[in-house]
């Protein structure tokens, strides 16, 4: 009984290696009133006049999730093997990282001028 459960299971397998994966299209719509959502939220923030830090905070981290939605689902990353993801994915983050350490920088350089010099820049 095994190996025709085995036998089923292998035929599956390569029947969707050369049709491709489908997936239902209940995810797909899903993920669509995610996103619906999401940029709800994103525009009742600007509709609440949120001020400061928090508004773009708040916005920030919509675009990240609605992205982070579009890039899982719909470029297929989910479903993609970890060398691809990480091949894909990695450097833009390194780069991020990278511009985050160059505006700390830039911090430190101008407290460093205005702390020895004195006058604003």
């Amino acid at each position: 009984m095994s190996e025709t459960t085995a036998h089923a299971q292998t035929k599956t397998a390569h029947a969707q290696a050369q049709t491709g994966q489908q997936h239902p299209i209940r995810l797909y719509l899903f993920v669509w009133g995610l996103l619906f959502v999401l940029s709800a939220f994103s525009y009742l923030v600007d509709y609440f006049g949120i001020q400061g830090y928090l508004r773009w905070t708040l916005i920030l981290l919509f675009m990240m999730l609605k992205a982070g939605l579009i890039v899982a689902v719909f470029m297929h990353m989910a479903w993609e093997r970890l060398a691809l993801v990480y091949a894909i994915l990695l450097p833009p983050v390194l780069v991020l990282v990278f511009v985050a350490l160059m505006v700390s920088e830039s911090q430190y350089t101008i407290f460093t001028r205005l702390a020895f010099f004195g006058a604003a820049p």
